[in-house]
Order: C-alpha cells, then sequence, then structure tokens
C-alpha cells in the first residue's frame, strides 16, 4: 500500500491467517494450536478461531508460505471466515485511523511572544509517534500513528513544507544570529497568527498480527500562535530607567 508523498517503501510481502490450527498437522502440536483456546468476548458472541499468521513474497504466483518472524505462535481472530474481517478492517481502517485523538503536538518559537523585525525566528514542534488499541468489527487493532511532515504557515502570507524537518530548540543566545532549516524572518512589524499541520502516517496490525501501512494521512493543525514583530531603535540618553522613569525607551514612557 501507498502512504502517499511521505509513504515508505512498499512491503513486498502478502500475509495470511492460516487457519490450520483447527485443521491438524504435523506442526500444531509443537505450537500450542490445539490448546489454545479463544473464548467469546460477549455473552451472544462466537468463539475466536486459532491461527498462525504467514508471508509471502507478492510477486511470486502461487507461493510457499512461511511464518511471519515478527509474531510467534498462534493468536485468535473472531470471524468464521478470517480473510473476510481482514479485508473489512482494511476497507474502513483510513476512517478510523483518522477518527484517532492523535495529539498534534505544540509549535514553539524563539524568541516569543515578541521577535524582532529582520532577525531570525525559529520555529519547531514537540509531535511525537503514538499508538492505540481499538476495536474493530470484535478485533483488537493496534493503530501508529507517526509524524511525516509538516507545514508552518506564519501568518504573514508566507509558508515553510511540507518539510520533514521538525526542527529544533536552539540556546538563547543564537536566538539572533542563528538561522536554521525551520527559521522564519518578518520583514514588517505587527501581530501575526502561526500554526503548524502536521501530517502522521499510520500502521495497524490486527490481533498481534503484521503491521500493515494505512493508504492515507491524517493532518492535523495546531491552535495559533501570536508572534508579536516589534524593530529595534537607537538613542543615546542620559539616564537609566531607574533614574528617570520617563526616559526614552522605559517602560511606561510617552512615545517620542
Amino acid at each position: 500500500m501507498n502512504l502517499g508523498s511521505a509513504a515508505a517503501t512498499e512491503d513486498p510481502n502478502q500475509y495470511m491467517a492460516d487457519v490450520h490450527c483447527r485443521s491438524g498437522g504435523t506442526d500444531t502440536p509443537d505450537r500450542g494450536c490445539l490448546t489454545m483456546e479463544c473464548p467469546a468476548k460477549t455473552p451472544d458472541g462466537e468463539e475466536g478461531t486459532p491461527v498462525i499468521w504467514r508471508q509471502a513474497p507478492k510477486s511470486i504466483a502461487n507461493p510457499t508460505w512461511t511464518d511471519y518472524p515478527a509474531v510467534s505462535g498462534p493468536t485468535c481472530l473472531y470471524d468464521p471466515q478470517p480473510e473476510n474481517v481482514l479485508a473489512n478492517i482494511a476497507a474502513r481502517i483510513l476512517t478510523d485511523f483518522q477518527q484517532l485523538p492523535v495529539n498534534p503536538g505544540t509549535l514553539e518559537a524563539q524568541p516569543f511572544p515578541h521577535t524582532l523585525k529582520g532577525g531570525p525566528t525559529n520555529f519547531y514542534t514537540t509531535t511525537a509517534e503514538q499508538g492505540f488499541d481499538v476495536t474493530i468489527l470484535g478485533q483488537a487493532v493496534h493503530l501508529t500513528a507517526t509524524p511525516a511532515h509538516y507545514t508552518y504557515t506564519f501568518g504573514d502570507g508566507t509558508t515553510l513544507g511540507p518539510t520533514p524537518v521538525a526542527g529544533y530548540s536552539i540556546p538563547e543566545a543564537d536566538w539572533l544570529t542563528n538561522q536554521t532549516r525551520t527559521s522564519h524572518t518578518y520583514t514588517e512589524t505587527g501581530n501575526y497568527q502561526a500554526t503548524l499541520t502536521t501530517a502522521f502516517t499510520g500502521t495497524y496490525s490486527v490481533n498481534n498480527g503484521p503491521p500493515l501501512p494505512i493508504n492515507g494521512t491524517l493532518n492535523l493543525t495546531t491552535p495559533a500562535k501570536t508572534i508579536q514583530v516589534w524593530k529595534t531603535e537607537r538613542a543615546l540618553v542620559a539616564d537609566t530607567c531607574q533614574q528617570n522613569p520617563n526616559s526614552w525607551g522605559c517602560p511606561g514612557a510617552k512615545p517620542r
């Protein structure tokens, strides 16, 4: 499956929930299939089916299936036809993924809340990978949301991205001199509403089965952050603000 512009390489394998556990065979006693119980999850529900996950290359017709190494031993599927429930989950997984309570993180700026006209303002985000355990069509499904790329909107009509760069915090001594890959320079004074939109890609696994890619993204935007852009002026003054609170540049002094 394709994950869009930030997708990883397509999985070369296909997967099967093998019901060999119930049909017997030379390998089932060693795996615990014959003794594994899959009790119903609800009073009126049906018992699950012990299965072994197997994999094979997509490129080979009539392949030889081998055990999927990421899942050791049998696991349970709660549908009389496991292949159908997996297909049904796959058909709706993007919708479920986009409804997850994923934390979009925060947009940070340095310096903040005031920055200087003509100087670099460093932006970065704190978002991270997140995991969720949900039930879909009676199956235990684990979903993972991973931040893939970011779009910075600076509030002055300019944007950066989509970019895979999340940015990072820098020391205060470097705020006015260090131009990072996610820095922005405002050319006019004023108050600007900056936001960040993160595109999350995802994977899902059913009943501890193999992780499968989700074909699509979840796009989340942070609350707006007000950036106040000031300009600097220089003047010679005779007194400090302590000596003369009305001196030029002192807090509360009248403009001149």
